[in-house]
């Protein structure tokens, strides 16, 4: 069979991913890179240029319900939540996320992390009209991470959410005026419906994400923690050794990777209504082949 594709952000998230793609040499996956991100990642789901995903939970999930039958969900990557920072340009009159009620938001793609993350962050701070709905947002749509620093300085965007640790190099060109951690589980992972379709593949992105499940497995391990796993994150993005450590300090990952929890799905579709991301069907969620598929 061809090999897989799989998208990724390059990120040091996915070291374990890039460690297994050295081992593996193309053979049984190629890997497709996605600086864009989660967005990025279901566009390109959605045109069949990819048939994995490991992305953020969020956007993926919302991408379901919202209407996409491109992919399902299949597994789970990253069990602690991702800080976004919230973020500004260096001269800016914001100091705090009350600052930035009303203001413009600069995203990477519609469906992104950091437009989801956004509502969620609005709803956490309570931004509602007078009948208690989600206010509406302005959102930019700015492609690229580099983009949106640019936004957030030339006046375009007032702020934007990125990853903490992969926006701290820049300082010297934004400012961080607050964090949201995600009240989920970071990253998952998700499969095209074509893949889907097929037994052999499926078959194939099964024994792919045994290996991976190794490959974390032996990263999050404490004595790779100790020894290995910081010098891999530092080798491949170049990250100071104390962002590197510091980061180590509070990232977990699943020891199995395929599946997920039906229960973490429901509470996290809970908060994305409850900030307007989605809307809940009629009759309720289905869990079990509208969101999550099966590898059996």
């Amino acid at each position: 069979m061809n090999p897989l594709r799989i998208g990724y952000v390059p990120e040091h998230f996915s070291t374990p991913l890039l460690e297994l793609a050295k081992e593996d040499g193309g053979q049984t996956f190629t890997l497709v890179k996605c600086p864009a991100g989660t967005g990025e990642m279901i566009s390109r789901l959605t045109a069949n240029e990819i048939d994995i995903s490991i992305a953020l939970t969020e956007s993926l999930i919302a991408g379901i319900v919202n209407g996409s039958k491109a992919y399902k969900m299949i597994g789970s990557y990253v069990s602690s939540p991702l800080n976004w920072a919230v973020i500004t340009g260096l001269d800016t009159q914001f100091h705090s996320i009350a600052d930035l009620r009303g203001q413009k938001c600069g995203v990477s793609r519609i469906g992104s992390g950091s437009q989801v993350m956004a509502q969620v962050m609005a709803d956490q701070q309570g931004w509602t009209d007078n009948e208690g709905r989600p206010e509406a947002m302005d959102f930019v749509v700015n492609g690229s991470f580099e983009r949106l620093r640019q936004s957030v300085n030339d006046g375009s965007t007032a702020y934007f959410m990125w990853e903490h640790f992969t926006t701290k190099p820049y300082l010297s060109e934004v400012r961080f005026i607050g964090s949201v951690p995600t009240p989920w589980p970071s990253w998952a992972i998700a499969a095209s419906a074509p893949t889907l379709a097929s037994t052999a593949s499926k078959s194939q992105v099964r024994e792919i994400l045994h290996r991976l499940e190794a490959k974390v497995n032996e990263f999050d391990s404490e004595t790779s923690r100790k020894k290995n796993s910081g010098d891999l994150v530092e080798k491949e993005f170049g990250y100071p050794r104390t962002d590197v450590e510091a980061w180590l300090q509070t990232v977990s990952y699943f020891s199995k990777l395929e599946g997920m929890d039906k229960n973490m799905i429901l509470t996290t579709l809970e908060t994305l209504t409850k900030a307007g991301v989605v809307t809940v069907p009629e009759g309720g969620w289905t869990i079990e082949g509208e969101i999550l598929a099966s590898l059996d």
